[in-house]
């Protein structure tokens, strides 16, 4: 059973745990020496970890270790970069006998893929737009099996067990309220942007049932997830024969909603729903990665730097104390 978790981890700790290795590789230094590079995660996060100076007898063990391989490793907490790592002195693979359980290693999102699919759902269904309804409805029906369990991301944020439904979900909460302030935004649009936008992540990232994301497909990485869903969207709306002004909307809505050129959006939005499907998206990530920074800080404290937040370090508050 495990003892510590990744959010627990200090620098100078020395530890004796098993983690799941997400990446691992045997690489060789600027001294000529091999070395292990491995990513380790456990259900509350990753964390680095290097074994130095790694020998031609340790070799074949240590390349033999996969991808999700659960491993048990005894070392010490360093800092690097700002950021925690563990310097490994030993590693084995975990052996039938040490009986770990797999959601002790898993990020999942915090609340229950059924209920998230169902609020979705109903969203969708509640749309007056008949147009935006069925399309909405089609997409949401035809993904279901994969929506229980993908990630958003393979590294980022909701890059966990449900974690697409969950970013859509909490989108969704959110541009309702901002509906509700901005009467002049059309609200069954903003949902549709929302539901569809990432949508296509489902074929962008290749992901298995336990949600960890192993790579990005072959067209995942030529084109990503803002170009397939065009793509996608512009041949179903076809297929739909639905309004063609009402389908460019939506296109545009994907293509534009991570902004910049420089982060896959070759046009900004050009009306208000496709803004704000913008900032819906931003602010959740946003607060998603703070939170998860937060989740490993002692009140009173900063974390470590969030690379994801431009190298921030966010501060946790004292308990029971006024902000």
């Amino acid at each position: 059973m495990k003892e510590i978790y990744i959010k627990d981890l200090r620098k100078d700790q020395e530890i004796t745990e098993f983690f799941m290795a997400k990446t691992s590789a045997i690489k060789v230094g600027s001294n000529g020496k091999q070395y292990l590079d491995i990513t380790l995660g456990d259900k509350t996060g990753e964390i680095s970890g290097k074994k130095w100076d790694v020998s031609d007898s340790e070799y074949p063990a240590l390349i033999g270790i996969k991808d999700k391989d659960i491993v048990k490793i005894k070392g010490i907490i360093v800092e690097w970069a700002g950021q925690l790592q563990i310097r490994v002195q030993r590693i084995r693979i975990a052996e039938a006998t040490d009986e770990q359980k797999m959601m002790d290693f898993v990020k999942a999102a915090p609340e229950d893929p059924d209920d998230m699919y169902k609020y979705i759902c109903d969203v969708a269904e509640s749309m007056e737009d008949k147009d935006l309804r069925a399309l909405c409805i089609k997409v949401l029906n035809d993904n279901k099996e994969k929506l229980m369990y993908y990630p958003a991301a393979q590294k980022n944020h909701h890059a966990q067990l449900g974690g697409l439904l969950y970013h859509v979900k909490r989108m969704l909460m959110t541009g309702e309220r901002v509906c509700q302030v901005y009467i002049n935004l059309k609200r069954d649009l903003v949902a549709a942007g929302v539901i569809l936008h990432d949508m296509e992540k489902l074929n962008e990232i290749e992901s298995e049932e336990d949600g960890i994301a192993t790579g990005y497909s072959f067209e995942g990485q030529m084109l990503g997830h803002i170009i397939q869903g065009v793509k996608s969207l512009d041949k179903l709306t076809m297929e739909l024969d639905f309004p063609r002004e009402k389908a460019i909307m939506l296109e545009h809505m994907i293509l534009s909603h991570h902004y910049e050129p420089e982060f896959g959006s070759p046009k900004k939005p050009l009306f208000p729903e496709a803004e704000v499907l913008h900032y819906l998206d931003i602010l959740d990530a946003r607060m998603f990665d703070m939170q998860a920074a937060l989740d490993s800080t002692e009140p009173g404290n900063f974390s470590d730097r969030v690379w994801t937040l431009d190298n921030r370090k966010i501060y946790k508050p004292n308990e029971g104390e006024d902000v």
